[in-house]
């Protein structure tokens, strides 16, 4: 199979397990707290990758280390915890829309403090992706006028760190495999998520049947939707470019949505007509960068 065929594969397969990230999040709060959720799943997605790729720490030189701990924060940590905050205040749908900012954060940092160029084409499909969203967030918003739309700015920070995070990745650790850098990534937040998650009630929560019902959810989420989706991720920001690999989040709030649809919420004309939108941006945003 070619390179153009399997950044496509890799494409829709993380927009179903990342899609299904926000169902997980949400049901990891009904007995936990953001940070708690935050935390657990930093660990255990640690633990998974720290048994199938600890070997692969020895391939990341002393000099790559700092980016490697640079995109730790940026691309996990930050977004893990703003994520679940948000959650708390704003539906699960709403706050996968808003990460369909990311592209079009991408775009903007990497041309600004990166230096990458784009086809017209390419930049045309970051606006059609976000007028798609800006559809889905308007309807969302209607229906559902009594949430804190003030937490959306954490989700807007959240866009801001993984726009950073592959850029960092396309410039500096292109030349390291997805496996040592997702595995590098968490090997240096376990001990910090540890720590923070000892300063909770943690204790006292986990004899409860809640908190063991979320808990779980949030194993799914780290093993799956955090470990295994950022190496799938990490190697396709590696083979395409930094905007095509985040346009994966132009197909997520979709996803979500089915999941939405399962847990008894309601998907207007103007969201599938969003979605839909959405979609084309996708397309567009998918040609090749022009080389500098």
């Amino acid at each position: 199979m070619d390179t153009r065929q399997l950044k496509w594969i890799y494409l829709l397969l993380l927009s179903l397990i990342w899609g299904s990230s926000f169902i997980l999040i949400k049901r990891g709060l009904v007995g936990l707290t953001a940070i708690q959720v935050g935390s657990f799943r930093i660990i255990f997605a640690a633990l998974f990758l720290l048994i199938v790729g600890f070997k692969s720490l020895k391939k990341i030189s002393r000099q790559q280390w700092k980016f490697v701990a640079l995109t730790s924060v940026f691309g996990t940590c930050i977004p893990a915890y703003f994520f679940a905050i948000a959650e708390t205040e704003v539906d699960s749908s709403i706050v996968a829309i808003l990460n369909s900012l990311t592209p079009l954060n991408t775009l903007i940092l990497g041309i600004i403090f990166f230096g990458l160029q784009f086809q017209k084409k390419q930049v045309l499909g970051v606006f059609v992706g976000l007028i798609g969203c800006l559809l889905l967030v308007l309807s969302g918003a209607s229906a559902h006028p009594g949430q804190n739309y003030y937490y959306v700015v954490l989700v807007v920070i959240a866009t801001l760190c993984y726009a950073i995070n592959v850029n960092l990745i396309k410039r500096y650790l292109s030349d390291l495999n997805s496996v040592s850098i997702t595995t590098g990534n968490f090997t240096v937040l376990l001990l910090p998520a540890l720590i923070i998650l000892s300063t909770t009630d943690i204790s006292q929560k986990v004899h409860f049947e809640t908190a063991q019902y979320s808990i779980f959810f949030v194993m799914i989420l780290g093993i799956l939707g955090t470990g295994i989706a950022n190496i799938v991720f990490f190697k396709l920001i590696q083979m395409s470019s930094p905007v095509f690999a985040t346009s994966v989040t132009y197909l997520i709030p979709i996803v979500a949505f089915f999941w939405g649809l399962l847990d008894n919420e309601m998907l207007t004309r103007t969201q599938f007509f969003g979605a839909f939108v959405i979609l084309i941006g996708v397309y567009l945003s998918a040609k090749k960068e022009k080389a500098k």
